[in-house]
């Protein structure tokens, strides 16, 4: 029975990637995401040709009950000895008066309410076992505010401070939680390319992404959380923040005004 790492947020980007090496490394990878069936199973086949153990799981994560049934089925394959939690809250940029009461709960959900249900399903059996590895993918908003991203910045900045409670609570039973704030725009068709569209992502990548590494690189990313996981417990990384050697850091710049 093997080892699970399991992936909530599994696109092309980082969660994807991740799945991939630690799929290299002999863990089963169960990779959850919302959406494109399609590519999900291309994602799967891809593992399983390199070798790897790899399955597909459909899911809205803020349906109630999604993530507690993901975790029970993803322990069926064997222990959940790694966690992934990759699911952005992104809502875009609105003003005050157009963030409707909806919308801003919407991004607290995906991004805080989301962990903490993950979290809650999940950790006990890991204290129980005495270990396990929660990654936690984060965002600039997470420390830095900006204007139109009230809900983004309120939900990212709760994980990050729910990361900190959980490793409180848990670190001395040797479960490690790991906030890693990705501060920079990655080179991730599905995420960064659906905010930018088609034509304008392939022109940024020609100048700034694949190997001018001016967009941070998902399997660079990749293999910084395998490292994490893996880390000795006399030195654990419990937070870090990941941005590409050509960007400033987020407290090096003035606060954008949208």
């Amino acid at each position: 029975m093997k080892n699970v790492c399991l992936v909530v947020g599994a696109g092309a980007g980082i969660g994807g990637s991740v799945g991939r090496k630690f799929a290299k490394h002999g863990y089963h990878a169960a990779l959850c995401r919302r959406s494109n069936a399609e590519g999900l199973a291309h994602l799967v086949e891809e593992i399983e040709a390199e070798g790897g153990s790899a399955s597909g799981h459909l899911i809205n994560a803020a349906e109630e009950g999604a993530i507690e049934r993901l975790v029970e089925d993803a322990a069926q394959i064997g222990p959940i000895e790694v966690v992934l939690f990759n699911l952005g809250a992104q809502i875009g940029t609105r003003s005050l008066e157009a963030t409707s009461l909806k919308t801003f709960e919407l991004g607290w959900r995906m991004a805080c309410f989301g962990l903490f249900r993950l979290a809650q399903s999940v950790i006990p059996t890991m204290a129980a076992r005495g270990s396990g590895t929660l990654l936690v993918t984060s965002a600039t908003a997470a420390v830095r505010g900006n204007a139109g991203q009230h809900s983004h910045a309120a939900a990212m900045a709760g994980r990050r401070m729910l990361c900190q409670s959980l490793n409180a609570e848990y670190a001395h039973q040797g479960i490690h939680v790991a906030h890693i704030l990705v501060d920079g725009a990655v080179d991730a068709p599905d995420t960064l390319g659906k905010m930018l569209g088609k034509a304008t992502f392939e022109k940024l990548r020609q100048t700034r992404g694949m190997d001018h590494d001016g967009l941070l690189l998902p399997g660079e990313i990749a293999e910084t959380y395998f490292h994490i996981a893996h880390q000795h417990r006399s030195a654990w990384t419990h937070e870090l923040d990941l941005r590409a050697y050509s960007d400033l850091a987020w407290w090096n710049h003035e606060t954008q005004v949208l």
